[in-house]
């Protein structure tokens, strides 16, 4: 199967929402063996785990595209992992690497401020209200057509910068 029909096959199986999240985890396991790289077939099982509530295999399948060099074969993957994979480790408790996580995650057009909203999750659920709710106001003041002066300065108040 060429590279651009499994491209294609994944983003049929993504699009389908009548395919149950066990139907959806099988068959992404038959794509995944398929992919042209190991990375890609690791990422989207890992998506795949994530949607269907199996944090767990999500980890360990996010871990292999890591390891499978993810970022080397396919940038906007990688950034998108990172929002994802920080997302499953908050859910599994696994709070301060998913902030660590997301505190490094560098800007990338495939995830926007989409870091920046995770990483504010991730410190509410480490109970660092105050540090959250900043984050968020800072991810999104850039998008306000006007008050960001004060914007910022209340988003610094918060955390007392």
């Amino acid at each position: 199967m060429s590279t651009d029909e499994w491209e294609d096959r994944v983003a049929a199986l993504w699009a389908d929402e009548t395919v149950h999240d066990a139907r959806r985890i099988a068959l992404m396991r038959d794509l995944a063996a398929d992919a042209p790289h190991p990375a890609l077939g690791a990422f989207e099982l890992g998506g795949a785990h994530d949607s269907g509530g199996r944090e767990a295999d999500a980890d360990v399948s996010y871990a292999a595209a890591t390891a499978a060099g993810l970022d080397a074969v396919d940038p906007d993957r990688a950034a998108r992992m990172v929002v994802q994979h920080a997302s499953t480790l908050r859910n599994l408790g696994r709070v301060d690497e998913a902030i660590t996580m997301l505190r490094d995650a560098p800007p990338h057009p495939a995830t926007g401020a989409a870091p920046r909203v995770f990483l504010a999750l991730a410190l509410h659920s480490a109970s660092r209200v105050d540090e959250a709710l900043r984050v968020a106001i800072e991810a999104v003041e850039p998008t306000l057509p006007r008050y960001h002066r004060s914007v910022r300065a209340y988003a610094a108040a918060l955390t007392g910068d």
